[in-house]
């Protein structure tokens, strides 16, 4: 993916206040052209406020928002070249699909036939072709989520803010709309800020995340080096699960897919961590099993496994057994707190 020089939204120093209440403190970032980037984070922890303020909904107490290099910091959110999709659709049920899609067009007086024809380019960018006489009401939960994607795109914006557009989804339809999202984000080439507190959502689908904490911004990188090196205790413990070790003065995590159950007699790999205990709790979840053991030196690991052969009555037997445990030294991150971040 090639960006390009000039970011499509910078935040400098960006600080939101409520009376003594800090919502957002002190965050910058910048996001590139054609980006799928992710602000995530628990409840509460400034994200959505700071894509308020990215939409115009919410003025910076200090700091400045610049789309495309220019600051908008002041402007209403009409005067801004972008768009917003909410969880709830905000769709109008007396109003067909495409009149639904249609209706931001016909407030900015675009012609009948141009309004219908990109409607129509809209709707087949998300893969509603054929639906645009339906009503809301005939349609499916992920057909409404992507209708209103429609509407958002037919302006054609610079960016697109989605605020938890998923929300409210059942668990299959939901992971069936990330690779939908992202799918249509490329074909689209449309700049997506993102922001959700589901973890899998954001690994699933974006380019890079920003994860956030009581208002300020903790790691950005690229999903799989958030995952893989957090940043800090809290990263480590809330995008996935990781077990946090002390031995020797050192203070590190390693995710508990990393780390392999030896056999009885088997030898440990040259240069791997080894660490023995007691299996104090087993958890059966089909596809893999939840090892939690008690180690000797202080301390406790979950460990994941697959259920390659093992059956749910051989797993479960595990429960009080000894084992040793193994893992690369490559695969720790030393949690090491960076310079305006916390943890």
């Amino acid at each position: 993916m090639s960006f390009s020089d000039v970011p499509d939204i910078r935040l400098k120093s960006l600080r939101k206040t409520y009376g003594d209440v800090v919502a957002v403190d002190d965050v910058s970032l910048e996001i590139a052209r054609g980006e799928f980037f992710t602000m995530l984070g628990p409840s509460g922890s400034g994200k959505t406020t700071t894509l308020r303020m990215i939409a115009g909904f919410e003025i910076p107490t200090a700091g400045s928002v610049e789309l495309g290099g220019e600051d908008v910091s002041k402007l209403p959110p009409y005067d801004r070249p972008v768009n917003t999709v909410f969880q709830d659709y905000a769709l109008f049920p007396h109003m067909s699909v495409r009149r639904n899609v249609e209706y931001g067009l016909m407030v900015k007086k675009v012609g009948r036939g141009d309004r219908r024809a990109r409607a129509e380019e809209a709707l087949a960018m998300v893969r509603l072709e054929g639906y645009g006489e339906r009503k809301p009401a005939e349609l499916s939960g992920g057909q409404r989520q992507r209708v209103a994607l429609a509407r958002a795109i037919v302006n054609r914006p610079k960016v697109l803010l989605l605020d938890e557009p998923l929300g409210a989804l059942d668990l299959k339809l939901r992971q069936e709309m990330q690779i939908e999202l992202k799918s249509i984000q490329q074909d689209v080439g449309i700049t997506f800020v993102y922001v959700t507190h589901d973890q899998e959502e954001a690994l699933t689908m974006s380019d890079r995340v920003a994860v956030f904490n009581e208002g300020r911004i903790e790691q950005i990188g690229a999903p799989a080096e958030v995952y893989e090196h957090p940043a800090s205790e809290f990263i480590a413990d809330f995008v996935g699960v990781s077990n946090v070790i002390e031995r020797d003065g050192r203070r590190y995590t390693v995710r508990p897919e990393k780390i392999h159950v030896l056999e009885p007699g088997a030898r440990p790999e040259i240069g791997a961590r080894v660490e023995e205990g007691i299996v104090h709790d087993v958890q059966y979840v089909g596809p893999v099993t939840r090892y939690h053991v008690t180690l000797d030196g202080g301390g406790e690991l979950q460990v994941l496994s697959q259920n390659l052969a093992e059956t749910s009555s051989d797993v479960l037997a595990a429960s009080g057994r000894r084992v040793r445990l193994q893992w690369r030294p490559e695969q720790e991150s030393v949690i090491v707190e960076r310079e305006g971040m916390r943890a």
